[in-house]
Parts: structure tokens; sequence; C-alpha cells
């Protein structure tokens, strides 16, 4: 079965060489490009389902790409890098990105990404009412949270944060992010309180707080809700 159609953007020509039979035997048709404006013309005119991004485009950066797709596409853009700064993370999250992957990654992790991307547009749609992942369920319309089948008494604050994770479960969640969806947009709040908050958050919502299995922290950039397959 076919995984969709995937439009993958690199400068490298050793870099495409080596991804595209290797995702195309992970089920997807495959195009590439090796521009900045290639891609967002591609992507124009015949729609993809997924984009895996370089940012070190020869034409302009990776980023300014992320914010042009942005204008009309819901598609997920993996970013593929080298480029390792938290900052260049944040913002390309910040911008819309779902995912970053430093290079170099293996198939197999860069696959199991791109299904994590595909599920949390696929919940995007859809707007499922219950969020379930492994022992964790989140009942969006009752506003229930159990853990192993048990109820699990949030805070406003804590059920806000964990509803934020679960509309993006697989991909990460800034900071910001965070911020914006539980204390209100442009509210300034520093991120140790981001911090507190989820580890509070795993003390209900784990049943081993100190090996979260749920929560996972991306370190420097944000969390991440885990997501079955």
């Amino acid at each position: 079965m076919s995984g969709g159609r995937l439009l993958l953007v690199d400068d490298e020509p050793q870099i495409l060489r080596a991804l595209t039979p290797a995702l195309t035997a992970g089920g997807f048709e495959v195009d590439t490009a090796a521009t900045g404006e290639a891609a967002i013309s591609k992507m124009a005119a015949d729609p993809f389902d997924v984009l895996i991004l370089d940012l070190g485009l020869p034409d302009m950066d990776g980023k300014a790409v992320i914010a042009r797709i942005r204008e009309w596409s819901d598609a997920p853009i993996i970013v593929l890098s080298a480029r390792d700064l938290e900052s260049e993370k944040i913002d390309a999250l910040d911008l819309g990105a779902d995912d970053f992957v430093n290079k170099p990654v293996g198939v197999g992790e860069l696959l199991a990404r791109i299904r994590a991307g595909l599920r949390g547009r696929e919940r995007r749609f859809t707007s499922q009412a219950v969020f379930r992942a492994g022992d964790l369920e989140v009942d969006f319309a009752a506003r229930r949270v159990r853990i192993e089948g048990e109820d699990v008494r949030l805070t406003p604050r804590e059920y806000d944060l964990l509803r934020t994770l679960a509309r993006h479960a697989g991909r990460v969640v800034t900071h910001r992010q965070v911020i914006s969806a539980v204390w209100g947009p442009g509210a300034q709040v520093d991120a140790q309180f981001v911090r507190v908050l989820v580890g509070q958050l795993r003390q209900k919502v784990e049943v081993e707080p100190s090996s979260p299995r749920n929560v996972l922290t991306e370190p420097g950039v944000g969390y991440r809700l885990r997501s079955d397959d």
C-alpha cells in the first residue's frame, strides 16, 4: 500500500540518491527538488502528502520555505538538516514544521517520523473526540482523562497542556506554543513554569513519572506526546 506522495527537498545529490530508493521502498511515491523555489512551485502545482526539507538550500533558507508553504498547505513538513542549534529547531517548528530530524538519520527512524506526521495530519482533519495512546486516554468532549483505565483529576492548566500535546501527538510542541495555549497568546511566561507544569502533569499521567513514556522531552525545544501506530 502506498504511503502517499512525498517531496524530498535537498541540494545534496548524494542525499537524494540515498533516500529516494529507501523512501520508495517504504511505500512512498517520491519526487525531489534541489531549491526552495522549486519546492514551493511543486507543492503549489501538485500538492504532496508530506514534505521532507533541508534548511540549507542554495536560493533561500528552508525556514522561508516553511513559512511560504504554510500559507496554504497543512501537509506535514519534516525538517532534515545538519543544523543542530536549538534556536534553528525552535524557529522551524514555530513556523509550522511538524518535526526536526538531524542528519545523519537512519531510514527506519525517518519513516517513523513521517508516519507520525501523517497521523497528526489525519487527526487535524478528523478532529477525533477521544485520543488514545498506550495506557493514556483523553476524552475531549467529556474533558475526562484516564491512565490505565482509571480517572485522573487534572487542574485546568494541566488539562490545557495535555490537550495541546494530544492535538499534536507525535509532533514536537515548542515551549512558546505551550505558553500560548496554556497561558494565552502574548503571555510572558518563563520556560521554567512550563517545565514545572509538565512535571506536575507527568505525576498524574505517567505510571512511572521518573521514566516517562507518554510525555516526552525534546531537550531545549519542547515536548512530544507519544503516538501509537
